[in-house]
């Protein structure tokens, strides 16, 4: 029987609260990434209005809120996909150890490279095998590699993502073949495969069962040892078991999304600071 198969019950805040988890060890090597005073608009409709985060190297920063607060906005303006969209702009800052991204003389690809993005639904290409898929990114960003480089890539970002065991024996079959779960993780594993230093994730779980959830957070946890992640959830529970500090987003009616409280997690959830952030935690509104 595989992990897919097996019945698993999430737990609830109160039985994993994130004062239990062990700390994390944190290399200096590791990326922080620094949001400054961020307005967004579409058109001209503001979404954001002067958003300041520090997401610290090493670390699971978790973006909750309601739903049209801004925080999927707020994610893809870090590492610039805000600017697909041909009415959007922007103010503000975002640093990548130190350095603003958005700069002049920054390319968009290099932005790409560093801050990598995983999508709310899985999207592996579906004429490509699993191993195609894993290195997809590197024809997009014009990395070149040998092949015996290429096979050595594939298989550590699928370990990475914790999908090698698993297709390891299938390297060639469809990537749009596989589960939801083990789908998700390929599009992790195809984002690890650049090297990024900071991962990017905007509801992963949401369109998955519990147990490819239980696996997708696992492999957070173990990825957060070697890249910043911010993730975009609206799981209290996914929330309150993965992130060391969260960030709650909120958008009254008629006005732009702001950042009402931010903090440790178990602060946030445990004793926070604003009553609004205590109701929308016990799930009061949202």
């Amino acid at each position: 029987m595989t992990v897919e198969d097996q019945t698993i019950v999430l737990p609830s805040i109160d039985e994993i609260p994130a004062t239990q988890r062990a700390p994390r060890t944190r290399r200096d090597d590791l990326a922080t990434l620094e949001a400054r005073e961020i307005s967004a608009w579409f058109g001209d409709r503001m979404v954001l209005d002067r958003v300041s985060l520090t997401m610290p190297a090493g670390g699971i920063t978790a973006l909750i809120g309601p739903s049209g607060c801004g925080k999927s906005t707020f994610l893809r303006i870090l590492n610039r996909m805000h600017e697909l969209v041909p009415s959007a702009q922007l103010a503000g800052e975002v640093l990548l150890d130190g350095e603003d991204i958005y700069s002049p003389d920054k390319k968009l690809t290099d932005a790409r490279r560093a801050i990598g993005m995983v999508f709310q639904k899985p999207n592996p290409f579906p004429a490509m095998s699993i191993a195609e898929n894993v290195l997809a990114g590197l024809k997009l960003t014009g990395t070149k590699a040998g092949r015996s480089e290429r096979d050595a890539l594939v298989e550590s970002s699928l370990t990475r993502a914790g999908l090698w065991n698993e297709v390891k024996d299938r390297l060639d079959a469809p990537g749009g073949g596989l589960s939801g779960g083990q789908q998700q993780r390929l599009c992790i594993a195809r984002s690890l495969a650049v090297k990024p230093r900071v991962l990017l994730m905007d509801e992963p779980c949401s369109a998955l069962d519990p147990t490819s959830t239980r696996v997708i957070e696992e492999t957070m946890l173990e990825l957060a040892e070697d890249v910043t992640i911010v993730i975009v959830t609206h799981n209290m529970q996914q929330a309150a078991r993965v992130s060391d500090q969260c960030a709650f987003f909120l958008a009254a009616q008629g006005t732009p999304g702001v950042i009402v409280e931010h903090g440790d997690t178990a602060a946030m959830f445990g004793n926070p600071q604003d009553e609004r952030t205590h109701d929308y935690v016990n799930g009061r509104f949202g």
